[in-house]
Parts: C-alpha cells; sequence; structure tokens
C-alpha cells in the first residue's frame, strides 16, 4: 500500500471516528443576540404565528393561546420568561416559533430567530458556567461550541416542569424577585395545557361574534359545547382547522342553530303542537314578535291563533331591525306550492302574487325598531323570539330578558329557539322540542 493511500485512510478512519461521535442534535436560535440550542427530539416543529388569543389573570410571559391545527397550545415568550429584551411587535406580526412537546405536554416558545439544525458529540458539551447570569443556571442543560460559535443549551423539562419531571416552583434568576407575585411557568403552562375544552370553546365563541354577530351565553352554551364536539369532529375529517377564517364558516357552524321553520311558515301540524301546549284564554290576547324578519313568522302566528284560539281576538306586535325585510313583509308574496293546503282559504291572488288576505294582515302591525330600545307593550301574553337572543350582546340578552318578565302577564308565555334556554326564577320551562316554551310564574 502506497505511502498515499496509508495516509488517506488514517484520515478516513479519523473523519469516520468524528462522524460517529455526533450524537447529539439541537435546533439552534438567538436570544438577545446569544446563541441557544434545544435538543431536537424535544422539537416537534417550526412555525410562525401571531395574534394569539390572550388567557385572563397569567404571567406577562405567556403569550396567549395558538391553534395548532386543532391542538389548543400555550406560547411562551422565552424573552420575557428570561427577563431579556425583547422587540415590540403589533399583534398580527408574526414571530418565531418553537413547539415544543414534553412527554404529554406540547406548547410553544418565542424566540428572535431560529437558526439550524446543529449536529455535536454529546461528550463535547460542558457543564453550565455562572457567567450566563442572565438565566438560571439550573435551566441551562450545558454549554457546547461548534462553528465558533458557543451554544447555551437549554433544558426546557426543567424549565417548564412536565409531570412527569421534578416541579420547578420559581421563575428564572432574573425573575426571582418576584416570585412570591408571579405564579411558577411550570403551573401556568400545565393549567392552560388542561383546560384546552374551555380555550377551544373561547375560540369558536370569539369567532362567531366577529364573523356573524352570535354571542355565546348561558342561554346557547350547551348547544355550542354540544356542537363544537361536532363541529371538530367533522372538521378533522375534512383535513380542515377546527377555526372560522372567515363568515362562512360561522355559518356552517351555526346552521344546526336555528329552529324548524324558520323563514317559512309553520305547518299546520306544528301550530297544532304548539297551540296544545299555550293556554291562552280570554280576549284581546297581545303577541310581541320582535326580530321577525320578512314576516314568516307573524303571519304563522296569526294563522295559528286564526285556526287554533278562533275565540280570541289579539293583535301580533312584529318588529325588526332590518328596514328592507320589515318594508316586505306587509306584501309578502307567497309560493303557492310550499303552502300548507290548510292556509290558502287565508289567501288572496293579487297583480303581484299570492298573498294573505287583508283580515289577516290587519291583525299584524309590522313596524321597524330596534328590540334595544324601549319597547310600548305591556300586559303581553305571549312573546315568540326564537333565535334572536343569541345575536345580541350578553348584557343586551340580560336587558332584554328583564324586559319581556316585566312585560309578560303572570301565566303568559315566552317561547325561545328550540336550542335556546332560559334560566330565570320566574320563568319555568313547559315545552318539548322543537318548541322551546316557558310560562311566567
Amino acid at each position: 500500500m502506497s505511502s498515499l493511500h496509508a495516509e488517506q485512510n488514517v484520515r478516513g478512519s479519523k473523519d469516520n471516528d468524528k462522524l460517529e461521535k455526533i450524537d447529539f442534535k439541537l435546533i439552534s436560535f438567538t436570544l438577545a443576540g446569544r446563541d441557544y440550542g434545544i435538543n431536537i427530539l424535544k422539537v416537534k416543529e417550526i412555525r410562525k404565528a401571531g395574534n394569539f388569543t390572550m388567557v385572563p389573570n397569567t404571567p406577562p410571559y405567556v403569550k396567549g393561546v395558538d391553534n395548532l391545527r386543532g391542538d389548543i397550545i400555550p406560547v411562551i415568550d422565552l424573552r420575557i420568561l428570561f427577563n431579556l429584551p425583547a422587540e415590540s411587535k403589533d399583534a398580527t406580526n408574526l414571530e418565531n416559533i418553537i413547539i415544543l412537546r414534553l412527554d404529554s405536554l406540547v406548547l410553544g416558545i418565542i424566540v428572535d430567530t431560529i437558526e439550524k439544525v446543529v449536529g455535536i458529540a454529546s461528550e463535547a458539551i460542558q457543564p453550565p458556567h455562572p457567567i450566563f447570569g442572565d438565566i438560571n443556571i439550573q435551566y441551562i442543560h450545558g454549554v457546547v461550541e461548534n462553528e465558533s460559535r458557543l451554544y447555551i443549551i437549554l433544558d426546557v423539562d426543567r424549565i417548564f416542569g412536565t409531570p412527569e419531571k421534578a416541579q420547578v416552583s420559581a421563575l428564572p434568576s432574573a425573575a426571582e424577585e418576584a416570585e412570591n407575585t408571579a405564579e411558577p411557568a411550570s403551573a401556568s403552562v400545565e393549567v392552560v395545557a388542561t383546560e384546552n375544552v374551555s380555550l377551544d370553546l373561547q375560540f369558536i365563541s370569539e369567532n362567531l361574534s366577529t364573523f356573524n354577530q352570535f354571542f355565546v351565553s348561558p342561554i346557547n352554551i350547551q348547544w355550542t359545547k354540544s356542537r363544537l364536539r361536532a363541529w371538530k369532529d367533522l372538521r378533522k375529517d375534512e383535513n380542515l382547522d377546527f377555526q372560522f377564517t372567515q363568515k362562512d364558516d360561522g355559518e356552517a357552524f351555526l346552521s344546526p342553530f336555528f329552529s324548524p321553520q324558520t323563514g317559512s311558515l309553520w305547518t299546520e301540524t306544528q301550530m297544532v303542537d304548539l297551540a296544545k301546549m299555550l293556554k291562552l284564554e280570554g280576549n284581546n290576547l297581545v303577541i310581541w314578535n320582535p326580530g321577525c324578519g320578512r314576516g314568516y313568522e307573524s303571519y304563522s302566528l296569526a294563522l295559528m291563533m286564526e285556526t287554533q284560539f278562533k275565540a280570541s281576538t289579539y293583535k301580533v306586535w312584529a318588529s325588526d331591525l332590518d328596514l328592507l325585510s320589515i318594508s316586505m313583509a306587509p306584501g309578502l308574496i307567497l309560493d303557492e306550492n310550499e303552502l300548507d293546503l290548510s292556509w290558502k282559504s287565508f289567501t288572496v291572488q293579487t297583480k303581484s302574487g299570492l298573498q294573505f288576505n287583508s283580515n289577516l294582515k290587519n291583525k299584524i302591525l309590522f313596524e321597524f325598531h330596534d328590540i334595544k330600545n324601549i319597547n310600548p307593550f305591556s300586559k303581553l301574553h305571549l312573546v315568540v323570539i326564537r333565535d334572536v337572543l343569541s345575536f345580541q350582546k350578553p348584557h343586551d340578552q340580560e336587558k332584554i330578558l328583564v324586559e319581556i318578565t316585566e312585560k309578560v302577564k303572570t301565566g303568559g308565555y315566552l317561547v325561545v329557539g328550540t336550542n335556546e334556554v332560559v334560566e330565570h326564577e320566574n320563568w319555568r320551562f313547559v315545552g318539548h322540542e322543537p318548541w322551546s316554551i316557558y310560562q311566567k310564574i
């Protein structure tokens, strides 16, 4: 063997030994100009994200929660946690995030920049030194030099105190003076991680209010929770995020919410069923139908009174904030093919098309009115407000219910949406699906 070949073999053998020693890989990143690393086995992925949902009563380093393809994860700003300078950004700006998987806990940490994967020999890792005083030494796994760069390797298990590891009861040294007033990082992260269900609901609630003006409250909370479970399964099957990005998503989520026959006349069977549960007696009955839209529900109420309560005189006060709909309601054109045969005797053919006759129309007063303003009615016998309360802000929901309670006579009725409930000491439930009926006591 020539000396040249021998030298090449020796060099190759040394190179192989060097390669074999690379038994530790880390994801490198920067914080305040310094190089850091995390064991790659602890890293699930890296991503950019922003506009996190805030979580009340959490320390300042908890930036909020983020949606990672349907999983709600806490997001920690590592710079604030270590009391390092952090560039102030608008909430919509994207942050560099490393997603960690620490046994059963998944969370994101915000860093300045994410660099690369660095391969090193584990034997080259040196113990931490007090020189790195800006970070508590107990949170540093070690330091290592690679290609003239010194990396501080963080021990994320100790920092975030996963349940299977020793619990961390103090913040990093830079913030130790505040340990009596600030919650431990591990406790905060674990609490957030165990409240995924409520956080999912918070996301959905915010999306519904933003895109669809639907407000989750005690009136609809049970339906929303049930729908959320079904919605997440549906979106998962379609490989879609359960959160909304547009109004159409919210409409799809809400599609099962609306009561039967919304936007159309009630069937005779539905009217008979409802009438059996309403003990409306006497004359001059007053019915209020706020949020009447184009008038289908108001006409249905009038038809029910005509056919099921023949001895009663009544008036239906119908109101809506939609000026176009309320202006068209008195001249509603009917589709003969969709009209129940039982109602044809209450119609008349006009030049515009088939309409309800004047006798029925005269029993209904349509007016443009905002339900949140003062309502002039008193001594109401029946209020039908299906699916309307859920589209009012929570404080307005309460205000409207208080006013209805004051104006409905004892023994009178309140009909809300099929998927709405009223929990009030003055009302008792007397209906059955699909009617959500309450009687004032």
